[in-house]
């Protein structure tokens, strides 16, 4: 059973081709998908230390 929400997000342009890119390589539905991947990947088997460290926060478009 899914229990998905809408959520609006604000990416910017490179963000979402960089998505698309891998919906694309991995034949994935749709960007959510590719999103949603990513989160499950981060809040099961990434180091939150380590994603947000001081070192590894940085906005390129800032």
């Amino acid at each position: 059973m899914s229990d998905k929400i809408e959520f609006d997000i604000e990416l910017e342009s490179d963000h979402i081709e960089w998505l698309e890119s891998k919906v694309n390589q991995y034949d994935l539905n749709n960007v959510s998908k590719a999103l949603r991947i990513l989160l499950d990947y981060s809040i099961l088997d990434a180091n939150d230390e380590e994603i947000f460290s001081e070192e590894n926060i940085r906005c390129r478009h800032c």
